[in-house]
């Protein structure tokens, strides 16, 4: 993955975020109640992994979850 398309699911990602009315720091709390205490994380780790491109798909689908998002896959015209 490169530069920009790590730029770019940053900023889509916080884009639906401000849409919906949430912050970072409000998903990550939302994460965390779901989870036991070996495996919560933090603002700042989500942030840093949103950065560098490195943040799990599963973890996508969740944070699209509590903000009320479903994730389509739309298959491009050939």
């Amino acid at each position: 993955m490169n530069k920009e398309e790590m730029t770019n699911i940053r900023n889509e990602v916080k884009s639906k975020l401000a849409e919906s009315g949430y912050s970072l720091t409000d998903v990550v709390e939302q994460m965390n109640k779901n989870r036991d205490e070996d495996h919560k994380t933090t603002t700042q780790n989500i942030s840093n992994k949103l950065s560098r491109g490195t943040i799990k798909y599963s973890e996508i689908k969740e944070i699209a979850d509590i903000i009320g998002y479903k994730i389509k896959w739309v298959k491009e015209a050939e």
